[in-house]
């Protein structure tokens, strides 16, 4: 084998072209990362979604809002354990741009609903106890600097209140939640609050139910139960449509766009990239190191020790340059979550992500170094000496 200083000696040869070369690797590793976790983040609300939950929504459109008689008629169906009103408020604290997902609901129901909701400050009762109590998730806390007991200000573009003012809530519980359905930005508050102000003509909007959140039992089928729910109302006064919610999820996704072809596409730009980024760093030291070769196996060194001489500098050079990229991506998680949680809730750079890129990392370094080391290992020593860089 050949020493690792020697290693190190000539890979450091031109070092403008190495720092050039692993500043290109960093970056790149980092937006591989950071792109992977968005496509992720996206995919994790279809792919995590309960089994056995449906969403009932109107057979029309997702903005048409359901009757609130709805709700004991589809209580009523067989299979159906649980049923929970959820309206979207469309609401922002104190500036348009800090946006986030609020939603009306049953306050006693949302915890059997969303079991993988876990309480990480306040209690369930504070938030049943209070007709303004509302739960917050931990990311949406953190990023305003909200705890429990803070009375906070929403404005909603959807239902305004008739003096002007902004709609007060108390927080009662901050969550954390377990699953990718449920993500940690959302604020859930009492039904009755928004539909009371509404008859006490206090506030103006929209009137019914946004979708309805719907568990079905564990010994029922929940195509069937979604199926006898669809044929409920199948003659109106409004026709729904009960979709799993994976399905109903990915609704969602979809109105983002294309974004996964899109990320896919830079990945690969960004791939071949750093592939031929690294792999003409890796040629130009080949050459450079064609007499070191023929002095190496002059002085009894083997074909082998001339092979692994180029290929450990390019292991090397792709470690350094994929490993500060990670670690990059790593150090820039919370950052990125906190101003792209709304968009791509449940943002994190996972530790597939992380396998996926050292793997990544392995391949480029074996793709650049491969034809230097295998040329290396050819030559012998007279033409290795007699070699003109």
């Amino acid at each position: 084998m050949v020493p690792l200083k020697l290693i190190w000696r000539n890979l450091l040869r031109h070092k403008l072209r190495v720092l050039l070369t692993v500043g290109s690797l960093t970056v790149a590793f980092f937006l591989m990362c950071v792109l992977r976790a968005l496509v992720v983040s996206l995919d994790a609300g279809v792919k995590e979604a309960s089994s056995d939950r449906l969403v009932v929504q109107s057979a029309v459109s997702l903005f048409v809002n359901l009757p609130a008689a709805y709700q004991g008629k589809i209580e009523a169906v067989d299979g159906v354990e649980e049923t929970m009103k959820m309206t979207w408020f469309g609401g922002y604290y104190q500036e348009t741009s800090n946006m986030f997902g609020q939603f009306a609901v049953d306050p006693e129901r949302i915890e059997t609903v969303y079991s993988e909701i876990r309480l990480e400050s306040g209690s369930w009762e504070d938030f049943l106890g209070s007709r303004t109590a509302c739960l917050v998730g931990r990311d949406t806390a953190a990023k305003y600097g909200w705890s429990v007991g803070q009375r906070i200000p929403i404005i909603s573009a959807i239902y305004r209140r008739s003096d002007g003012g902004a709609w007060e809530f108390d927080i009662a519980a901050i969550y954390d939640s377990v699953g990718a359905s449920i993500d940690n930005t959302t604020l859930f508050f009492h039904w009755t609050y928004l539909d009371e102000a509404m008859r006490a003509d206090a506030a103006t909007g929209p009137e019914g139910i946004g979708v309805y959140t719907v568990l079905v039992s564990d010994d029922a089928d929940p195509l069937r139960v979604g199926a006898d729910i669809d044929a409920l109302f199948e003659n109106g006064p409004q026709r729904v449509q009960a979709t799993s919610e994976a399905e109903f999820n990915a609704q969602f996704v979809s109105m983002v766009g294309n974004i996964p072809f899109f990320v896919g596409a830079i990945g690969t730009g960004v791939l071949i990239a750093i592939l031929l980024a690294t792999l003409n760093t890796m040629l130009m030291a080949g050459r450079e190191q064609t007499r070191d070769v023929g002095v190496l196996k002059a002085l009894g060194f083997g074909s082998g020790a001339a092979f692994w001489l180029l290929l450990t500098q390019s292991l090397l050079l792709c470690g350094v340059g994929a490993g500060a990229g990670i670690l990059l991506a790593l150090s820039a998680e919370d950052p990125l979550r906190g101003s792209l949680g709304t968009m791509f809730p449940g943002f994190a750079i996972r530790g597939e992500i992380i396998q996926s890129a050292i793997a990544l990392a392995i391949a480029v370094a074996l793709f650049a170094g491969l034809v230097p080391a295998a040329r290396a290992r050819r030559l012998t020593v007279i033409e290795a000496l007699r070699e003109e860089n």
